[in-house]
C-alpha cells in the first residue's frame, strides 16, 4: 500500500502550503520598505534593517537543516517554524526603534527559514523528483504571491502601512494551520552514513553555482527593498504597484507550466545563463525607463525568468547534486549563502545608493552589473563537469 504522502490529496495540500508561504512573501518582500518608511525610517536605515534581517538567513537554515538531517522530522520542524513566526510578528506592535524592529523581524526570519527548505524536500520526495509535477505544485506559490500582493496594494490605498503587519499575521496563521494537514514521505535519517558534505561544497561546479546565485540575489536587493517605494515616488498608486508586482508573478506562473520541459531539454546551465542575461536587461531597463509604463510591464514580465525559471532550475541542480544524503543541508546552505549573504549585501548597498529615491538610476544599474557578472560566472562553468557531477549524484 502506497504512503499517503504520495496521494493526490497530499499534493493538493502541499500546493495550498506553497500558496500561503509565497503569499506571505507577496506581502513582505515588496512592501516591507513601505512599512518601514511608514514607521519613519530613511532609505539608509531601511537598507540596513532589511540587510540585518536578511543576514539571519545565513544561520537559521543551517540550524534547522542540522535538526532535520539528525531527526528526520522535517514536517515537525516546518510546523514549529511557521507557528513561531506568527508569535514573533506580534512583537512588532511593541517596538518602534531601529534595534527593536530589527530584533522582531530578525526573529521572524530566523523561524521563517525553517519552512521552505523542509517544504522543498518534502515536495520533491513526494513527487519522486519529477520536475514537471514539482513545477505544477510550486506554481501555486506564485498564485498566492499574486493574490496577496494585489490585495495588499489596494489595502495600502485605504489603510495605513501597518496593514503589512496585520496581513502577515493573518496569512502566517493560515499557513500554520495548513501545515497540520500535510504528510511527509518516509525519510531515512543520514547522520550515520560515512562521509561528509565538504567534498560537495568544495567542488568547482558547486562554487561556480553558488557564486552566481549570490550575485543574482545581490541584484534583487534593490528590487526587494525599494521597488514599491520607487513606484510610489513615480506617482503610481498602491493598487497599480500591486498589479505590477502581480504581473511578474503571473508570467512566472505561466512559465512554471513548462519549466520542467525547458529544464529537461536545455539543462540547468543554459537555463541559468539565459535567466541571468534577462536579469541584466531587466534591471537596466528599470534604471533608465521606469517612468514609461509599457517598459514597466515588460520589466515585470521578465520576472518569470529572473526568479521563477531560475529558481526551478536551481532546485533541480541542488536536489540532484546533493542527493538524499545531504539534501536538507544542501538546501539550507543554498538559502543561507545565496539569499542570506547575497540578499543582505544587495539590500545594504541599495540603502546607501538609494538616497530617498534620488539614486534610483545608480541603484538599479548596480543590480544590472551584479546580474551581468553572475551570467559570466555561469558561462565559464564546465558543462561536461556539471553533467558528471549530476551523474555521480544520481547513483548515491
Amino acid at each position: 500500500m502506497s504512503h499517503p504522502a504520495f496521494a493526490n490529496a497530499n499534493l493538493l495540500r502541499l500546493a495550498l502550503v506553497y500558496f500561503l508561504y509565497f503569499g506571505q512573501l507577496g506581502i513582505m518582500t515588496p512592501y516591507l520598505g513601505v512599512f518601514l518608511d511608514g514607521r519613519g525610517f530613511n532609505s539608509v536605515d531601511i537598507g540596513k534593517l532589511i540587510a540585518l534581517i536578511t543576514l539571519t538567513r545565513i544561520f537559521g537554515p543551517n540550524l534547522w537543516a542540522a535538526m532535520a538531517d539528525k531527526t528526520g522530522q522535517l514536517l515537525a520542524i516546518l510546523r514549529i517554524g511557521s507557528g513561531l513566526s506568527v508569535l514573533a510578528f506580534l512583537l512588532l506592535f511593541g517596538f518602534d526603534t531601529f534595534w527593536g524592529i530589527a530584533l522582531s523581524l530578525g526573529l521572524v526570519m530566523m523561524f521563517w527559514t525553517a519552512v521552505l527548505p523542509q517544504l522543498e524536500v518534502i515536495t520533491l520526495n513526494s513527487v519522486s523528483s519529477d520536475s514537471g509535477k514539482y513545477s505544477k505544485i510550486r506554481l501555486w506559490g506564485s498564485v498566492g504571491y499574486i493574490v496577496c500582493a494585489v490585495v495588499l496594494g489596494k489595502t495600502l490605498d485605504i489603510f495605513s502601512s501597518e496593514s503589512v503587519i496585520w496581513a502577515s499575521i493573518l496569512v502566517l496563521s493560515a499557513l500554520t494551520v495548513a501545515t497540520l494537514f500535510i504528510q511527509q514521505p518516509p525519510y531515512q535519517s543520514q547522520q550515520d552514513v560515512p562521509g561528509n558534505i565538504w567534498h560537495k561544497l568544495a567542488s568547482p561546479i558547486f562554487i561556480s553555482f553558488i557564486v552566481s546565485a549570490i550575485l543574482l540575489q545581490v541584484s534583487f536587493g534593490p528590487f526587494y527593498g525599494f521597488f514599491a517605494l520607487y513606484m510610489l515616488d513615480l506617482g503610481y498608486s498602491g493598487q497599480q504597484t500591486g498589479w505590477l508586482i502581480a504581473l511578474g508573478v503571473m508570467a512566472e506562473v505561466l512559465l512554471f507550466l513548462v519549466a520542467g520541459r525547458l529544464i529537461a531539454r536545455f539543462g540547468v546551465k543554459r537555463i541559468l545563463f539565459i535567466c541571468l542575461l534577462i536579469a541584466t536587461l531587466r534591471w537596466g531597463l528599470l534604471a533608465t525607463y521606469a517612468a514609461n509604463f509599457a517598459v514597466l510591464v515588460l520589466v515585470q514580465i521578465m520576472h518569470a525568468a529572473t526568479f521563477g525559471l531560475a529558481h526551478a532550475a536551481s532546485m533541480q541542480f541542488l536536489h540532484r547534486y546533493f542527493g538524499l544524503k545531504y539534501q536538507s543541508r544542501g538546501q539550507a546552505i543554498y538559502v543561507s549563502i545565496a539569499f542570506g549573504g547575497g540578499g543582505a549585501l544587495g539590500n545594504y548597498v541599495a540603502g546607501y545608493l538609494w538616497q530617498q529615491g534620488e539614486g534610483a538610476f545608480e541603484t538599479f544599474m548596480f543590480a544590472s552589473a551584479a546580474a551581468a557578472l553572475a551570467s559570466v560566472v555561469v558561462l565559464l562553468m564546465s558543462g561536461k563537469e556539471f553533467e558528471s557531477a549530476k551523474d555521480v549524484t544520481a547513483h548515491e
